[in-house]
């Protein structure tokens, strides 16, 4: 891939970013907070947030360096990877991204000991488990076909599978 094609595969991620995840995992939660909520102290707080750096860091690694930079597309749906990204995150879980942005929201929903996050958390997996069933496997299915298929049958959807 051409550096330009790089740079604007990465650009692009980053509004998508900023647009799509930045308002599930960022704003909504933000909103949802309790009014009054003041973050956990001590040790708790600092699991928390580790939680939610770990879920940006699985997000970021997916969406820049898996799709970007290898599969030369964003992870919106209007513009695709080129290639079947099976790399990296992808080897142990087919939806890394849903994993990582559900992790930065029950991170807050932890860290501001919130009901009304760690409900919306389920109901985010929810509709990306229905997103993932009706559109995006099918989608891929046609695109990559076999490759896909095989792909699909030896990697889980959610629940990582560390082999050897």
């Amino acid at each position: 891939m051409t550096v330009h094609k790089a740079m604007g595969a990465v650009a692009k991620t980053l509004v998508f970013t900023v647009f799509v995840p930045g308002t599930v995992a960022g704003y909504v939660p933000w909103r949802l907070r309790p009014e009054a909520a003041s973050p956990v102290n001590g040790a708790e707080e600092w699991a928390a947030t580790t939680v939610i750096v770990i879920g940006i860091a699985i997000y970021l690694s997916t969406a820049f360096w898996g799709f970007a930079l290898i599969g030369s597309g964003t992870p919106a749906p209007i513009a695709p990877t080129k290639i079947l990204v099976v790399g990296g995150l992808h080897r142990f879980v087919r939806n890394p991204m849903y994993i990582g942005v559900a992790l930065v929201i029950g991170g807050q929903a932890w860290l501001f000991h919130s009901p009304h996050i760690a409900i919306y958390m389920v109901c985010m997996l929810l509709v990306a488990h229905l997103f993932v069933i009706s559109y995006e496997e099918p989608t891929l299915s046609k695109q990559f076909g076999e490759e896909y298929d095989r792909y699909r049958a030896s990697v889980p959807r959610w629940i990582p599978k560390f082999r050897s």
